[in-house]
């Protein structure tokens, strides 16, 4: 370990030398993209900064913007931790992320099609077919169906981690409802007014542009004949774990946010209720699951959907976003398949990496994983949030059994890839009052419409804000970073 002692607040750095650190270099020097920053803070204490930082609680605070978090023994509304301290990213590093967070979604797009259309890439055998007709996430219902637009996955958020070889790798593809742009532009807020100064001295991209752009894809893919569509965004609810996004999003785009109950189907057309009676409803960004959308479809008995909703969207009456069904190309063990998919689709190389992927279907890939679990993570193809992750090396011996067996239960459901050396970034510690070397990825977020594509410049950096943590889901302990994308 080696200590900085150039700047006040970093007198107490630990630098873990076998760790990519994303301010300092291996000679424990402050990178480029970081010297001005780190210049104008050196004129904080961290009693200064520690204030700072409770201002910031206290704004989000005051905003509301929290989160739910339910694996304890009950549900607890949560602020959502942040982090003064920004994350830094230089134009040519951004340019290869955006290029390739944007193949992938088209990619994707093009992959759904496919499977709920004519299955060439089945047929060619470059995916199984029992890796389609297995995923849980894979709707029937969807067949021969065309969206609007031919769009099924409008917004994609791709997390992405930063290796201790200094390259970018892909850990998932998240299309069916990804979350966190929110936070994205609430943490440039919070950034802003509690250091309004550093701004001054950094060119970098905005990220409040991102709603007027979300609006825009968002009318490329109404439904034909319509003019001037209406939009809304459903929300299960106000004890969903996101419900400030859903709020904060449908009030920055301009658009009303409903629950299921406030709309109905009528001759195969959404209405919505309002004061002056029903409205036309014509695009739908949902932030339900699929099997929740339409208790006539799938779930019986789901109080949160809308009855009729799927036969209007069938009938091409109202476009979803995004389209139900994108979570058969987001399952974890389609990701193995994503350089074959890009390849396959675009005739192209993948711009990014995949991170190596045993999928334990595969007979040759169970047994090593099960030889290997201690050096492996293992993760559910069809969770999110973090849950149902396992580190090898973090579990008992007795732990380790148990998994093993849960594995050959049912090895469909269970992938495993070696043990990453997530990138760190310093970070503000409460209980040391100090800052400290945390992991961090990226969440990127991708807009794919009928007539123009966004990726939004910035991106939600997470962070695992517990020592030696890998996982930064906020739903297990994470908190963020404001990412500043710097201009050309």
């Amino acid at each position: 370990m080696t200590k900085n002692t150039l700047n006040p607040i970093f007198s107490s750095y630990d630098k873990i030398q076998s760790l990519y650190d994303e301010i300092f270099d291996e000679n424990s020097d402050v990178r480029e993209v970081y010297k001005k920053l780190f210049e104008l803070y050196s004129g904080l204490s961290i009693d200064d900064y520690g204030n700072l930082n409770e201002m910031a609680k206290a704004s989000f605070f005051n905003q509301g913007i929290t989160f739910q978090v339910y694996s304890d023994t009950k549900a607890q509304e949560k602020i959502f931790p942040f982090d003064l301290f920004p994350r830094i990213i230089d134009h040519d590093e951004w340019d290869t992320i955006e290029k390739g967070v944007l193949q992938r979604s088209k990619a994707l797009n093009l992959f759904l099609h496919d499977v709920y259309h004519d299955k060439k890439i089945i047929k060619d055998g470059i995916v199984p077919i029992e890796m389609i007709s297995s995923s849980s996430n894979y709707l029937q219902s969807m067949m021969d169906i065309d969206p609007p637009g031919g769009i099924y996955n409008h917004i994609s958020g791709t997390d992405l981690i930063k290796h201790s070889d200094g390259k970018y790798y892909v850990l998932e593809d998240n299309i069916r409802c990804p979350s966190g742009v929110s936070y994205v532009m609430c943490n440039r807020g919070a950034l802003k007014k509690a250091l309004f100064g550093v701004f001054n001295h950094y060119d970098i991209h905005s990220v409040t542009d991102y709603a007027e752009n979300l609006l825009e894809i968002l009318e490329s893919v109404k439904p034909h004949g319509v003019d001037v569509p209406t939009a809304v965004v459903i929300t299960p609810g106000i004890y969903n774990s996101a419900y400030y996004e859903h709020s904060y999003l449908a009030k920055t785009i301009g658009i009303e946010l409903v629950e299921g109950r406030d709309l109905f189907v009528e001759n195969d057309f959404v209405y919505m209720k309002t004061i002056l009676g029903s409205k036309r409803v014509d695009i739908i960004y949902r932030r339900i699951d699929d099997t929740f959308l339409d208790p006539l479809e799938f779930k019986q008995d789901s109080a949160i959907g809308v009855p009729g909703l799927f036969a209007a969207y069938k009938k091409g009456n109202v476009t979803i976003v995004n389209a139900p069904g994108t979570g058969v190309a987001d399952d974890k063990a389609i990701y193995t398949y994503m350089p074959e998919i890009i390849r396959y689709y675009l005739g192209e190389e993948p711009i990014l990496n995949n991170v190596h992927t045993y999928h334990c279907s595969k007979e040759d890939d169970l047994k090593y994983v099960l030889e290997n679990v201690n050096e492996l993570v293992v993760k559910p193809v069809d969770e999110a949030g973090g849950y149902g992750i396992s580190i090898g090396n973090r579990l008992t011996k007795e732990e380790i059994e148990t998994l093993k067996e849960t594995i050959k239960k049912e090895p469909r459901k269970y992938i495993a890839q070696p043990i990453m050396s997530l990138s760190v970034h310093a970070t503000y510690i409460e209980d040391t009052n100090s800052f400290e070397q945390r992991h961090v990825d990226l969440r990127t977020f991708t807009l794919l419409g009928n007539q123009k594509d966004f990726v939004l410049r910035g991106g939600l950096t997470r962070v695992a804000l517990k020592k030696g943590n890998l996982i930064v889901n906020s739903s297990q302990g994470g908190g963020s970073k404001d990412t500043w994308i710097l201009k050309k």
